[in-house]
């Protein structure tokens, strides 16, 4: 596994104080000499606990986790290898060996699944149901089973998040690095963790409800790229379904009653033919994507050859 001086411990917070002291002691505890806590403009004293217990700290322009990810690893961190984890007292420091133990066998992402041994109470019946959900949807669209996508507990290198495009603000930065490690072929892997329940005083930030629709609609924004065929595909089968109700609702009325229904009869119309429309174009779109793919396939494949054709004339 890569050396404790490789590694930067990455701790986004906000309003953590009664969890952050014990986290930082925690990763102290096994070795790691750069804990970073990225706060969010905490106003229960966070930062300056985390201070007092070692870490270093510091403040992010903005409020959201995904601007917290993104300006850490961006501006404060030098080391090759980022481990990140929630300050909120869910995660084991003792899990670090585990989650960095795949950087040194080629993987750059590493994902840890909360699934693998989660606590009694530490997840909601409806978080669960939504996280399943989520994680199916996810193996729907991006043709991948990575287990638990919404995982806070990451280990990765800095290379490979640079190659990384993302713009979430809060909680969806985690399905956004899931999609674009998929996207970028970044070699990823998962590997069983232990979730705790938040300890007695520690307040939860996350809303199911909010959170949840902003992460589901994040995974259909990004299929638009990587899945064309369901992102038009869905709209379009929905599209069509409502027009042929329409227009069986607007048959049954003229044959039955004898009662027109021009309007709805336009209407039944036109959701048909954009539901084709979408389909047809979901398609074409698909076969367009892929045909890109299996062009930079050829070029990476050229490009690797003619390197090693450079190192042979050169041997």
């Amino acid at each position: 596994m890569p050396d404790r001086d490789c590694v930067t411990v990455l701790l986004p917070t906000y309003d953590e104080a009664a969890t952050i002291g014990d986290c930082v002691d925690g990763f102290q505890a096994e070795g790691f000499d750069d804990i970073l806590v990225m706060d969010g403009g905490s106003t229960d004293g966070t930062r300056e606990i985390a201070e007092e217990h070692g870490a270093r700290v510091e403040t992010q322009s903005t409020t959201g986790k995904g601007e917290a990810v993104r300006e850490a690893v961006s501006n404060h961190v030098a080391r090759e290898c980022v481990l990140m984890a929630d300050g909120d007292g869910t995660y084991l420091a003792e899990d670090a060996d585990r989650m960095l133990e795949p950087l040194d066998e080629g993987y750059e992402h590493v994902i840890g699944n909360r699934f693998g041994n989660m606590e009694a109470g530490a997840m909601t019946r409806l978080n669960q149901i939504g996280n399943k959900l989520t994680n199916r949807l996810f193996a729907l669209i991006h043709g991948e089973e990575l287990a638990d996508i919404l995982s806070g507990y990451r280990a990765f290198t800095r290379a490979s998040f640079e190659r990384l495009t993302l713009s979430a603000d809060g909680f969806g930065i985690e399905t956004e690095m899931a999609v674009e490690c998929v996207k970028r072929d970044i070699p990823t892997t998962v590997v069983p963790i232990t979730y705790l329940e938040r300890p007695a005083g520690s307040n939860t930030n996350l809303n199911p409800i909010r959170d949840g629709s902003i992460i589901f609609l994040e995974l259909f924004r990004r299929a638009k790229t990587s899945n064309p065929l369901f992102y038009f595909g869905s709209v379009g089968l929905l599209s069509g379904l409502a027009g042929l109700l329409l227009a069986i609702f607007v048959t049954i009325e003229w044959f039955v009653y004898g009662v027109p229904h021009q309007v709805l009869a336009l209407g039944g119309a036109a959701g048909i033919l954009l539901g084709v429309q979408l389909l047809m174009f979901g398609v074409l779109s698909d076969l367009i994507l892929t045909l890109h793919r299996e062009q930079l396939d050829r070029i990476e494949a050229v490009a690797d050859g003619g390197g090693s054709d450079v190192e042979r004339a050169g041997e």
